[in-house]
């Protein structure tokens, strides 16, 4: 076990932010797990590792089901942070069974394989249009004109908001997740604060609309559910929403700008893809892995673990490293090439066990057809300026991502 303060590991240092990849070959060089002092968090870089902890029911992504703030020996968080931690905590991602297994169960409704490809026309289309806007006007800005507006929209339209209300979704959800980064500014946390509030207060008006009349939507079908055998408080229902939208959309908006980015820095890949459209499917789950959308995961220890010889106690934090597993070269060969051939590619960017992505297949499907209209409408896409990466280390993107057709 190393002090990772004594490796290249900051994850406030913009060269880092930039390519924390070989930071990330140091830790795996140097052991199994390594203490981080300025989070107070257990670094995890191993692919092995990792997908074992994200399967271990000795870690939780809550304690409070099992324990209070002191016996846990935690402080319980700041009284102005409130709305943030009472809509976060009643998400089924940082619930453990068995109200996770409830609200999953309700939600995977949704999500089941049928239901996902019944959307696929909706989502070609889409992409489609979007990319045939950006083409008539001679390229722009491929964040803010086709990888946002297409995850955004898909989920809203499964929720049912409303399309003159979608405006404000990114930006709340995007304050919303500063907070998951590590040591979040007080700013930030304001930020979020705030963010919780009007969107919390947005999705109380609308459940009390679907209430009176029901659609044929998701927040419908919640509320249906919640009147029969599975309940689902207000709370829970306003929480798991802003959990779709933040993570139906977050993971996928920054795979697509990061893909892109990572394939203009490849052209070889790139004319590859060009020249074979049937790489697709293969070309998203190596962007994926390449350059991972979500770099860090956290645990908290509830019963004491041992890793290499390294006892970490109970009320612990654990940090896996998503960004460092997916390059681990003991599961993949030249992790740090790009290949949209590879084949053997067990990434672990949707996570693993329980609190595996429940959106994957949808997130599959969108970033399948955003690249595909791309490929086919704008065969000539390149990029038109360096692009600038966001301060963020956890959520990784780029501010945008200028191209030209």
């Amino acid at each position: 076990m190393t002090a990772a303060s004594d490796l290249a590991f900051d994850p406030w240092d913009p060269a880092f932010v930039a390519d924390p990849y070989p930071a990330y070959a140091e830790l795996r060089e140097r052991g199994r797990v390594h203490f981080f002092e300025p989070t107070n968090q257990w670094l995890v870089p191993h692919h092995a590792d990792v997908s074992a902890l994200l399967r271990d029911r000795r870690l939780g992504r809550t304690y409070l089901h099992r324990f209070r703030h002191e016996e846990f020996g935690r402080t319980a968080p700041p009284p102005e942070h409130e709305p943030f931690h009472t809509l976060n905590d009643h998400g089924m991602l940082d619930l453990e069974p068995p109200d996770h297994t409830r609200i999953r169960r309700l939600v995977s409704k949704a999500f089941t394989p049928r239901t996902v490809e019944r959307l696929k026309p909706y989502v070609r289309q889409l992409a489609g249009d979007l990319v045939a806007a950006l083409v008539e006007a001679g390229g722009g800005d491929l964040l803010r004109d086709v990888a946002e507006p297409l995850p955004v929209a898909v989920i809203a339209e499964m929720l049912g908001i409303p399309e003159a209300d979608r405006a404000p979704l990114r930006p709340w959800s995007a304050d919303i997740c500063g907070m998951y980064e590590l040591n979040p500014s007080e700013e930030a946390a304001a930020r979020a604060v705030r963010a919780s509030v009007e969107f919390s207060d947005y999705l109380r008006d609308l459940i009390a609309q679907r209430r009176e009349n029901p659609g044929d939507d998701l927040i419908s079908g919640l509320i249906a559910a919640h009147d029969e055998d599975d309940r689902l408080t207000e709370q829970e229902m306003i929480s798991t929403c802003v959990l779709l939208l933040n993570a139906g959309h977050e993971a996928t908006v920054n795979a697509t700008v990061n893909g892109w980015w990572a394939l203009f820095r490849n052209p070889d890949q790139l004319a590859a893809l060009r020249a074979d459209h049937s790489l697709v499917p293969s070309a998203v789950e190596e962007l994926m892995r390449y350059d991972t959308p979500l770099q860090l995961f956290e645990r908290w220890v509830l019963d004491e673990i041992e890793i290499d010889g390294t006892v970490i106690p109970r009320g612990a934090e654990i940090a896996m490293l998503f960004g460092s597993a997916n390059h681990d070269p003991a599961v993949f060969a030249g992790p740090e090439r790009l290949d949209l051939t590879r084949r053997d590619n067990p990434h672990i960017s949707f996570s693993a066990g329980i609190h595996y992505c429940i959106g994957a297949p949808l997130a599959r499907i969108e970033l399948a057809a955003s690249m595909t209209a791309l490929l086919e409408k704008a065969p000539t896409l390149a990029l038109a300026r360096e692009p600038r990466r966001r301060p963020n280390f956890v959520i990784r993107g780029l501010e945008g991502l200028a191209v030209e057709v």
